[in-house]
């Protein structure tokens, strides 16, 4: 968390709700027992540490919207990525994220590769 702090400066950021879901089974499933502490103490130090953004009604029509919308253009983009695409969208924020393939699908989402 320190280091992403110290690259993103003073620059407000947040957690989405989905990214805790992504999260969740890469704690769940570690091994060792040390490597499964360490990852969900991980977690629950960001929680802490930033805001968590929910899914929303507005966001999860939005979401659905555009993803009818991708499909019609032969687009397939992970809903989790197009959940915290809208989201950030939504909440005027952008991503950070080191996999930013799909976000790039997600028109208007300024996309920051960390």
């Amino acid at each position: 968390m320190e280091a992403l702090t110290e690259k993103l400066d003073d620059t407000e950021i947040g957690v989405w709700v989905i990214t805790l879901i992504e999260m969740a089974p890469g704690a769940a499933r570690a091994d060792p027992a040390e490597r499964k502490s360490k990852r969900e103490k991980s977690i629950d130090e960001l929680v802490m540490a930033v805001p968590v953004f929910p899914v929303t009604v507005p966001i999860a029509l939005r979401t659905g919207q555009l993803d009818g919308e991708n499909q019609a253009r032969g687009l397939q983009v992970p809903l989790p990525d197009l959940l915290i695409g809208v989201t950030a969208l939504e909440l005027g924020y952008s991503v950070g994220t080191a996999n930013a393939r799909h976000f790039r699908q997600v028109v208007g989402l300024k996309v920051i590769e960390i």
